[in-house]
């Protein structure tokens, strides 16, 4: 049937009337949008609040402004590195997806049939669709018979038979899962399998099924684990810093009323000297605010996760959102979706039996070439597929392609230049089988179902290729076993005669079976075994039939007992939240799941507490993706479901996704390895700042030393650490719950004793006189105390780097440890020696940090005491593991 189509001002009034076709982009990510982002992070916040009260003091004259001026650059880095990161991951994302050409599809306009793009479709559009077609948008077929693949959509590779239906039906406003595979509709995403149609458009753009998934994927991101975590961790720092603080200098301040004998003697001594003894308390409470918040922290979580983007790429995985590949590996669930996926995404012969029960490898199949020649033949003359040039399989159905992928392409050319076909016949749904006719062989080859090829013939083939009589009930037992694994069995066989219309000759001979299937991805068992094995709950969650998920499920070992569940949509969506929560830890499988399904479940995880995974590659899975916590998109699937992700696989294999788990896990504990080589310098330096005044010590860590702790030391610290190797052992651990603290009991246990330690440490040497023969002025033994913090925290770092005993292993997987470890002692001993350099820069710096050079000898005896970090956390290692 010809159609007129629509005018070009009809088209143009249908667009102002329901609407473009476009599904709008989300907006590329830019430098200034990541760079305002960081000001968001509650530990900036707080870096920036101290940095103004001690900028207020300095404008007083009571602080220098070394401090807020070396924190504000410390932000500023942070926040250039975290959008430097974010704009990269998004660049490589942009410049994959532009890679691709737009889409175009063939409509009646004006009388003729026209090339247009997708996005200028309009509704009241015919569009002619035929086989590989992409269907545009969502409407009803008027005309034609074709079958569609609704993957994309629903997630199942099936096909969907769709027929013309009269023109006034409309489409309906409600979908389900149904309407996906009923006889009429047709909706945007969707590709044909085979046949020739034409489609009424009914809705077009954001109205459509495709572009409501778009505009759900437009809903506010959930916080990543690690984004919680910190800010508990900012919450408790800033608390005990304030608190502590607070506290402190009123201590200080009743010190100097005790010193002065009471409080009226006290305030004898003039409002100019109290001014003074509050400045110089508040001063002592700034003093051990900055001690208290780790300012390098904010800066070690930007550059350990851009320097693992980089990395994640040569492990086919590209990081699109940085926070993500560090919340893969805090996931608790993952909830997967089964086609392409956890199967292959097409269907393809996965097991060849002869009639008598017994099963033949598929690689061990040529050598039995009698069979193997028949079955060739059976399938290259009944089939409407072919290779092309590129060694593609096109043409036919999906169930002829996936039998000519198994016949293979050297087959194929070398039958294409054999003997032709005398006469043939096609399948039909009547029939349930297609003949072929060949004169040279004179015999008819048949391909069909079982039952059809069964209810004629007596006799069959053996391996061998030796004729025997069929053994029913060992034939129809296997038969049931594969359909029990949601397998189509296709029956083979040849007759001596002429082929007969629309009938199978009696004397037919039955060559064997092949099962067919979307089978189970090799890998997929694996990644999944491993990734169950770290502790993640695994759900498979798809759009096909409940039996035949069950049979995935069970291949895939995602089901191993009768206590865990599989269950359809309708039944999930005849259960309250609460009772659908009861039983999350029991689901494996989710049948004839519609993407409503997917979100609310992904939605009733994250309510629980738990940090939630989603692999996908179809438009169905975006709104899913977009909402979980971390979402892994497929390389191959759709540009929408790329878009939502914050991971894609490049080459869709499950391995990756197991190696982004592993990465991100081993990214968190580098994360703690710094919180405890950085928590151990700031307890030490609260405590001594504190109580030095009560010892009688002035500032034995000046403002400046502060700085060089929280900036050189935090900034390499984080090349120090943020670069140690994975270990298997964090694969076997147990997932992390989405508010568990970052701070464990045993960390809180090292973190203080360490601190406790490096405090007794820099008192015993600041106050005992056994020292002092090293240094021939205070000045000296002040710059030495210098040197003896720093150090004593850079072989706490070999502590931090492993929870038992092997602290040094490992240290040639990552070189940077030692190299930092030797830049930092390097940059102290010019920074204490720069006053020996006739330079006045030199000079400057000496004086900025209130450092004098000091004797040879006093460097050993800081080398000595800064090194017994490493045997007091050994016995304190050996005392846990023995309790």
């Amino acid at each position: 049937m010809h159609y007129k189509g629509l005018s070009s001002k009809e088209a143009v009034e249908s667009r102002q009337q329901y609407g473009s076709n476009v599904i709008p982009d989300s907006e590329p990510t830019t430098f200034w949008a990541e760079f305002k982002e960081t000001f968001k992070d509650p530990m900036i916040r707080i870096l920036l609040a101290i940095a103004t009260l001690m900028i207020v003091m300095f404008l007083f004259g009571y602080a220098d402004i070394y401090e807020p001026v070396g924190t504000i650059v410390a932000v500023l880095i942070v926040a250039f590195v975290s959008a430097k990161t974010g704009v990269a991951s998004d660049t490589k994302y942009r410049a994959l997806k532009d890679s691709t050409k737009k889409d175009q599809c063939k409509v009646y306009r004006d009388n003729l049939i026209t090339v247009i793009d997708v996005d200028d479709v309009v509704v009241g559009d015919k569009v002619l669709l035929q086989s590989g077609d992409k269907i545009p948008a969502d409407g009803i077929l008027v005309d034609g018979v074709i079958k569609v693949d609704n993957s994309a959509l629903n997630g199942e590779a099936e096909e969907c038979h769709k027929t013309a239906a009269d023109a006034s039906v409309k489409l309906a406003d409600e979908i389900t899962g149904d309407t996906f595979v009923d006889a009429h509709s047709l909706f945007r995403g969707a590709v044909l399998f085979d046949g020739e149609g034409v489609m009424d458009v009914q809705k077009v753009g954001l109205s459509t099924m495709m572009g409501k998934m778009a505009e759900e994927m437009q809903e506010e991101e959930p916080d990543s684990p690690l984004k919680v975590k910190l800010s508990h961790l900012a919450n408790l720092i800033s608390k005990f810093g304030y608190i502590g603080a607070i506290v402190i200098a009123v201590m200080y301040f009743g010190f100097f009323v005790w010193s002065a004998g009471g409080i009226e003697p006290y305030l004898a001594t003039g409002v100019t000297e109290i001014i003074k003894d509050v400045v110089e308390a508040v001063s002592l409470a700034v003093v051990i605010i900055v001690c208290a918040v780790p300012e390098g922290l904010p800066l070690m979580i930007s550059l350990v996760l851009m320097q693992n983007t980089s990395k994640m790429l040569d492990h086919n995985v590209l990081v699109r959102k940085a926070e993500g590949i560090e919340t893969a590996g805090s996931l608790n669930i993952l909830f997967s979706d089964k086609t392409g996926t956890i199967t292959k995404g097409s269907l393809e012969v996965v097991e060849f039996f002869t009639a008598d029960g017994v099963s033949v490898s598929l690689e061990e199949l040529p050598k039995h070439e009698k069979i193997k020649e028949l079955v060739d033949l059976a399938i290259g003359k009944n089939t409407q597929s072919m290779f092309d040039a590129q060694g593609r399989v096109i043409g036919g159905n999906a169930t002829d392609q996936a039998m000519m992928k198994f016949m293979g392409q050297d087959v194929f050319h070398k039958m294409e230049n054999g003997c032709e076909i005398t006469r043939s016949q096609g399948f039909n749904s009547a029939n349930k089988f297609s003949q072929a006719y060949l004169a040279a062989y004179q015999k008819t080859f048949y391909k069909g179902a079982p039952e059809r090829l069964l209810a004629v013939s007596q006799k069959c083939l053996n391996l061998q290729g030796e004729e025997q009589d069929i053994q029913a009930d060992v034939l129809n037992a296997k038969i049931d076993a594969l359909a029990n694994k949601s397998m189509r069995v296709l029956a083979f066989g040849y007759s001596n005669q002429d082929m007969t219309e629309n009938t199978i000759n009696a004397d037919t001979t039955i060559i064997g079976f092949a099962g067919i299937r979307d089978d189970v991805r090799p890998e997929a068992r694996e990644a999944i075994a491993e990734v169950q094995n770290a502790g993640i709950q695994v759900v498979m969650i798809t759009g096909d039939r409940l039996e035949t998920a069950v049979a995935i499920a069970k291949d895939a070992n995602l089901l191993h007992s009768d206590d865990e569940i599989a269950l359809t949509s309708a039944q999930l969506n005849e259960m309250s939240d609460e009772e659908v929560k009861a039983i999350i830890p029991r689901i494996r499988v989710i049948a004839r799941a519609l993407p409503t399904d997917k979100s609310r479940m992904v939605r009733l995880c994250q309510e629980m507490n738990l940090v939630v995974g989603m692999t996908g590659d179809g438009v169905n899975d975006s709104p899913a993706l977009k909402r979980a916590d971390v979402g892994f998109a497929m390389g191959s699937g759709t540009e929408a479901a790329k878009e939502a992700g914050k991971i894609v696989i490049l080459d869709d294999n499950f391995k990756s996704i197991k190696d982004a788990i592993w990465y991100g896990r081993t990214i968190y504990h580098n994360i703690l390895k710094f919180c405890k080589f950085q928590l151990v310098i700031n307890v030490a330096a609260v405590v001594v700042s504190a109580l030095a005044p009560f010892f009688g010590l002035h500032e034995p860590l000046k403002v400046t030393h502060l700085l060089f702790v929280n900036l050189v030391m935090d900034g390499l610290g984080a090349i120090m650490l943020g670069n140690e190797p994975a270990k298997e052992r964090y694969m076997s651990e147990k997932p992390r719950r989405r508010d568990e603290s970052i701070i464990s009991k045993p960390m809180l246990t090292q973190i203080v004793i360490m601190g406790i330690w490096l405090t007794a440490l820099s008192f015993v040497f600041l106050k005992l006189p056994f020292f002092d023969q090293f240094f021939q002025t205070e000045e000296q033994k002040f710059s030495a105390y210098f040197v003896l913090f720093i150090w004593s925290a850079l072989f706490n770092g070999f502590n931090v780097r492993d929870e038992g005993f092997s602290i040094f292993k490992g240290l040639n997987e990552n070189t940077g440890f030692m190299k930092v470890f030797i830049i930092i002692i390097l940059v102290q001993a010019v920074i204490v020696n720069a006053g020996l350099i006739p330079a006045e820069v030199f000079t400057w710096i000496g004086n900025m940090f209130s450092c004098v050079p000091i004797p040879m000898v006093s460097w050993g005896v800081v080398a000595i005491l800064a090194v017994t970090m490493i045997p007091i956390d050994l016995i304190r290692k050996m005392i846990a593991h023995q309790k």
